[in-house]
């Protein structure tokens, strides 16, 4: 357990963080299932609108530091062939 005061602290700067980025994982998660939901259901501007959410997403997350960008790039590729398969 932490034993001084700034170690304290970052203990909650640190929890307040790792609750800040599952957040924004989980929301990425949301988006990309959404494009491959849309996808399936062979819905071309469905599945358009949510690829342009989902990289929004990727985008901001790696702005923040919380997915790496070469990641970010990989789901983003990979989302984008399957959209433009239809």
């Amino acid at each position: 357990m932490a034993n001084t005061r700034s170690a304290k602290k970052r203990v909650l700067v640190a929890e307040r963080n790792r609750v800040r980025n599952q957040a924004v994982k989980s929301r990425i998660k949301t988006m990309i299932k959404k494009v491959l939901a849309a996808v399936e259901a062979k819905e071309v501007e469905a599945a358009k609108e949510a690829l342009s959410v989902a990289y929004k997403s990727l985008d901001k997350a790696v702005s923040k530091g919380i997915v790496k960008k070469n990641t970010a790039s990989r789901k983003k590729a990979r989302l984008a062939a399957k959209v433009n398969a239809l």
